[in-house]
């Protein structure tokens, strides 16, 4: 009979055997059948905790969405975008109205009679001849060019030669400004204007059946025995197997359908489920140790996202546990740290900060799958629990034996639903898959080993990324080749899709 390795090194494991007599006393140094010794045995190694598998406790908790398919088209529909960048530089124009150069990406966004605000570039006043510092330039857009695709506008509080003109123009606008898409501004008796097409990008999740089966003879179950061996003590250690298995699996399975030639039944497929590890679309980058201004910033990212959730739950491995705890609050009274029953009834550490509170718990899978150091910032109202088949147990009598075979089935998926959630990475140097990657910066100096599309989030002023580098902006580095021919460093302020400045 072989045995297997267990998690602490001990090798009492005998996968895909049945619970009878004989089978046991093998397994206990060869040992015959009725003469097991006494011996005193841990009741807590069978009792199933609900600590080990948060997530799955998490997952019975989300909102739970009935199909009809292990095939399901999983929508993370997430706030319309809010921002686009010029592309090219536009020189003070002459005319009223000029074409706005914008990304292909960019091109169909601002719809005819919307209005945009152009950050950082001053309007005028009502005559038209002296400019507002700090009050933005706003444009009108009057139509679409038909040959770029890019939108025609008109400046709404742009410069005038005279007071008395009926229309103004454009000033200067370098490339890379961003400008705001505000409402739209209709004339007098105007009441159609262009659609909004929205279309959800679905990604496919897969659903996967999970089963544990557990066969135990009528002999071993009538058999008096000295170690106090039962039905119910097997089943509930082989139920809490099965549970920290599934959980591993719903933080790091990787999705996949596959065929199997199946004995008596010919071809059927295989699900494997996508963790929730591979989901997430934002990484926080952290190394080293945590303080006060980095939870402060993980908050903010969280909390005042285009998608912003009711509460946060920092699932974390020990080690992130640990740094968490050990962060020294003694220059910051402010913060409230205690301890608390939450929502669902665990006992957590809730984190207070002027964004929202941060409830945290250590999640032991993460340990168990070599991210100690890793955890996972998710906002509970937004999962979604996809069952094709409920959890549910049998019992039925092994053919041809006496025994009897007990068992779960079940076919569920886990999914993300928005882009709020945070996956905080302290176990790899890159951010996985398509994921944006966020490292925390809180030098005045420009990271000397930044890389090619590294997006930085500044704790502290940055003069050596720029003089306008501000505590809390976002900001990206890319290689440009200068006038000379020389490949260079450009930082630029980072605005991007998932995330806001």
């Amino acid at each position: 009979m072989t045995k297997t390795i267990g998690n602490s090194g001990v090798g009492d494991h005998f996968p895909g055997q049945p619970a009878t007599v004989s089978a046991a006393a093998e397994g206990s140094s060869g040992i015959g059948s009725g003469h097991f010794i006494e011996s005193d045995i841990d009741e807590e190694l069978f009792r199933f905790n609900s600590d080990d598998t948060p997530l799955m406790n998490l997952m019975l908790k989300a909102k739970r969405v009935k199909v009809n398919s292990p095939e399901v088209e999983h929508y993370m529909i997430d706030e319309p975008r809010s921002m686009i960048t010029v592309s090219e530089d536009i020189a003070l124009q002459t005319a009223s109205q000029t074409i706005l150069p914008l990304s292909p990406a960019d091109q169909n966004l601002p719809r005819p009679y919307s209005t945009l605000l152009v950050k950082g570039v001053d309007g005028y006043d009502v005559t038209g001849q002296f400019p507002t510092v700090g009050q933005s330039l706003m444009l009108f857009v009057i139509g679409q060019d038909n040959s770029t695709n890019c939108p025609i506008v008109r400046a709404v509080n742009g410069k005038k030669n005279n007071p008395e003109d009926e229309f103004s123009i454009i000033p200067r606008i370098p490339a890379g400004t961003k400008i705001v898409i505000l409402a739209n501004s209709l004339y007098e008796t105007q009441k159609e204007v262009d659609p909004d097409l929205i279309v959800p990008q679905p990604t496919r999740i897969y659903l996967q059946k999970r089963g544990m089966n557990q066969v135990v003879s009528d002999y071993f179950d009538s058999q008096k025995k000295r170690i106090p061996f039962s039905k119910a003590v097997i089943a509930e250690q082989a139920i809490a197997n099965f549970k920290v298995r599934g959980n591993r699996t719903l933080w790091a399975g990787r999705a996949g359908k596959f065929k199997l030639n199946v004995p008596r039944m010919g071809f059927q497929c295989v699900y494997c489920t996508e963790g929730l590890r591979w989901q997430f679309k934002r990484e926080l980058m952290h190394k080293g140790r945590w303080t006060v201004e980095d939870v402060i910033a993980m908050a903010k990212m969280f909390f005042t996202g285009e998608d912003v959730p009711k509460s946060a739950l920092l699932l974390a491995g020990k080690n992130l546990l640990e740094q968490i705890q050990c962060i020294d609050f003694s220059k910051h009274p402010e913060i409230q740290i205690s301890t608390k029953t939450n929502s669902l009834g665990w006992t957590v550490t809730n984190f207070h900060t002027v964004f929202g509170d941060i409830e945290i718990k250590r999640e032991p899978t993460l340990d168990r799958l070599g991210w100690s150091n890793s955890g996972a910032l998710i906002g509970e109202d937004r999962l979604v629990h996809y069952v094709y088949s409920s959890e549910h147990s049998f019992s039925d009598r092994v053919e041809g034996e006496e025994a009897t075979r007990n068992g779960i089935l079940i076919w569920d998926a886990l999914a993300l639903k928005g882009s709020c959630h945070i996956w905080i990475d302290g176990d790899s140097e890159h951010a996985s898959g398509s994921a944006l990657g966020i490292k925390l910066w809180s030098s005045e100096e420009a990271p000397a080993d930044a890389e090619e599309g590294d997006v930085y989030y500044l704790t502290c002023d940055c003069p050596g990324i720029s003089s306008k580098a501000r505590t809390g902006q976002m900001w990206k580095m890319t290689v440009e080749e200068n006038d000379e021919g020389d490949m260079v460093n450009v930082w630029t302020l980072y605005t991007g899709e998932i995330m806001t400045e």
